[in-house]
């Protein structure tokens, strides 16, 4: 059988956490960030979990997830 392969894009923008979850980025942080206010802006900086609802089509993306 020949190896599954990985989608590169997928694989720079998640990486998996120690206790089974996703990680990614926020959106809406890369430009018209002048009517952003300072909290929102702050806010978008962090990362958070990918939904389990999504996290199926990952595995698929990335099989090492």
């Amino acid at each position: 059988m020949p190896k599954m392969k990985t989608n590169r894009a997928a694989a720079k923008r998640f990486a998996a956490t120690g206790g089974g979850g996703v990680k990614r980025a926020k959106a809406y942080k890369s430009h018209i960030l002048t009517k952003k206010d300072a909290k929102r802006k702050r806010n978008l900086r962090q990362g958070t979990l990918v939904s389990a609802a999504d996290k199926g089509k990952l595995k698929r993306l990335i099989p090492g997830i």
